[in-house]
């Protein structure tokens, strides 16, 4: 039953990362044609209801999910994730989703590196050899000193550092909230502190754009409530290597649809990064 719930949760995994690929080429092309910070307002307005929905459905309702006794961090890593990808689409505007996730695919390692002084976990030196080796690929995609650098490809690692430290925050608060309290926190607080910004940035739309608005909406919600489920059936240690898929498959959205090209030195650098990733994930699972 275990090796069959594992590969479920796998099934829905690679279901996940297909989804998010898909809200990124979406994301991508409503940005190129609107403000980024209206994008996600409206995105987080239909996050949020989904999140109060689900919620409202769990035992004790919406006043035991948002029952925390650390509402500033949860504010904090709320703020931090909405904010993360307000400047992860952005990237997409400059790079496409190739290089833009080529650069994110290091969050893990950030991760690893980044949760002793954040949550005072110890990290052998294996760990810190892969993280040495997985920044070594960053720098080959970055290619600083060749006369080749963007500058441009520091927006998806400020991301990439962002997006971790909300995964270290989300482990943080997850030792004394639930989930379902995190879970909340994320899409409510994070719909009000983008409707503070994102209002000032309103912009028409036409009614085909408003179709690809509703979409990129759906798949959000699409997206988080596999994502839930997967988690519901198999152990995170089990499906998160898979979730490096979505480099993949945003890659191909970006070559296919936005005619985008894979240089070699991305290709090199994404592949050391995906292998250290892979590696720490492995040394996680072992001392787990």
């Amino acid at each position: 039953m275990a090796e069959q719930n594992t590969r479920l949760g796998i099934l829905m995994m690679v279901t996940t990362t297909f989804i998010f690929s898909v809200q990124d080429g979406i994301s991508q092309y409503l940005a190129r044609e609107y403000n980024v910070l209206m994008i996600v307002m409206i995105r987080y307005w239909f996050f949020a209801a989904f999140v109060m929905t689900v919620a409202s459905r769990t035992a004790g309702g919406l006043r035991a999910a948002a029952r925390t006794d650390q509402p500033l961090v949860q504010g904090f890593r709320a703020v931090l994730l909405v904010a993360e990808i307000c400047v992860m689409i952005f990237g997409f505007t400059l790079l496409g989703l190739v290089e833009s996730h080529a650069v994110f695919a290091c969050y893990p390692l950030l991760i690893a590196a980044l949760s002793g002084p954040v949550l005072g976990e110890s990290v052998g030196w294996r760990r810190w050899a892969a993280i040495g080796v997985g920044f070594v690929g960053v720098i080959i995609i970055l290619q600083p000193g060749f006369g080749v650098f963007q500058p441009e490809a520091i927006v998806p690692l400020i991301a990439a550092l962002m997006f971790a430290l909300y995964g270290l925050l989300t482990r943080y608060v997850g030792r004394r909230d639930s989930a379902a309290t995190s879970f909340f926190w994320t899409g409510t607080v994070g719909s009000v502190a983008m409707t503070a910004v994102g209002l000032w940035f309103w912009e028409p739309m036409s009614a085909y754009n408003w179709l690809w608005m509703a979409a990129l909406c759906v798949t959000g919600a699409a997206g988080h409530y596999t994502l839930i489920k997967c988690y519901e059936v198999a152990e995170a240690s089990a499906v998160q290597p898979f979730a490096y898929l979505q480099l993949v498959f945003a890659s191909t959205i970006g070559i296919l649809v936005f005619s985008e090209t894979i240089r070699l030195n991305v290709a090199l650098g994404a592949g050391l990064i995906v292998a250290a990733g892979l590696f720490t994930l492995w040394r996680q699972r072992l001392r787990g």
